[in-house]
């Protein structure tokens, strides 16, 4: 009978009795929070992973603090194309293969301000940093293979703005703009998974949850409590919300991307270890809003990411 997780699972939990030996498995953002502990438990059960950061330093210190060992290292700063790039072509050049990619790094609510190639930091960041590096070592995902999107329940406050994804003409909100680049990044699995399942290959996004980590940086003082306070406001009695553990956030990513069936959860959104349903309610965690699984908002969206990274990547 397959075992059922849920909101409290751990990493450990879900991949309890499962051996990753002779998988290859590449992470983002490996230097802090979801992205250790990811590389973590996944090399723990054997997986030989290859993790990205843009200070290897950093990522080394966290990585041995989490006793995360063997570890392979590549530097790459998502807010930069040519590093992007460069990170790409070390890893093609190296030819081998991806049985999973958990494009996890990103930032969160940020001050205005620009990529090193004049993108809006969160848009060009958690999104076109990903859609490039990803299209670009497509070839190195093994058929089969998976690749899983870390995005967020905040994605449900913002559709994707293709006509001024920079802000260039509206007032610049910094959660508006969190959840622009959050829905991307389901957009950006919802056209993956439908270019590359023919060779098997399956996509998926997932919400981690509420976790207190290097993410939250640029928020004010009382400003989690506050937002925690508002979320419960549109809550029923008795189900409060609550911040998960780093091993609790990370494992609906090593469930999406090692435990799931891949057809239950290509082309889908998961949060606490399941394919959430629609919504488009003002609760802001559970489920999905419907224009994050739009296919025709995919489909222009990928068009307008190829337009901005100035490359085409046809399917």
């Amino acid at each position: 009978m397959t075992q059922i997780f849920g909101a409290k699972s751990t990493t450990d939990e879900v991949l309890d009795g499962i051996d990753l030996s002779g998988s290859r498995i590449l992470v983002t953002g490996v230097s802090a929070g979801l992205g250790v502990e990811t590389a973590r438990v996944l090399a723990a059960h054997g997986a030989q992973v290859t993790g990205t950061a843009r200070d290897l330093d950093k990522a080394r210190r966290a990585l041995a603090a989490a006793d995360a060992d063997g570890i392979d290292l590549v530097e790459m700063d998502l807010a930069s194309l040519a590093s992007i790039r460069a990170a790409a072509d070390t890893l093609n050049a190296k030819g081998e293969t991806f049985d999973l990619i958990v494009a996890n790094a990103g930032v969160m609510a940020t001050p205005f301000g620009h990529t090193a190639d004049g993108f809006e930091t969160q848009f060009g960041t958690n999104h076109l940093g990903h859609f490039l590096f990803v299209n670009r070592i497509t070839g190195l995902i093994a058929d089969g293979g998976r690749l899983v999107n870390v995005s967020s329940a905040g994605h449900r406050y913002s559709d994707v703005d293709l006509d001024d994804p920079n802000f260039e003409r509206t007032p610049y909100d910094r959660w508006q703009a969190y959840g622009r680049s959050k829905t991307a990044n389901i957009l950006f699995a919802v056209e993956f998974d439908r270019r590359y399942q023919g060779r098997g290959v399956r996509a998926t996004a997932i919400h981690p949850g509420g976790i207190m980590t290097e993410l939250s940086r640029h928020m004010a003082d009382g400003e989690l409590e506050a937002l925690i306070e508002e979320l419960n406001a549109t809550r029923p009695e008795g189900e409060a919300f609550e911040l998960k553990t780093v091993p609790q956030g990370a494992a609906t990513s090593v469930w999406a991307g090692v435990v799931a069936p891949a057809e239950e959860v290509g082309g889908r959104y998961c949060e606490d270890c399941h394919v959430a349903g629609f919504t488009d309610g003002d609760e802001l965690r559970d489920g999905v809003r419907t224009y994050a699984l739009d296919p025709d908002n995919a489909k222009a969206l990928w068009t307008k990411s190829e337009e901005l990274v100035g490359e085409r990547f046809p399917a």
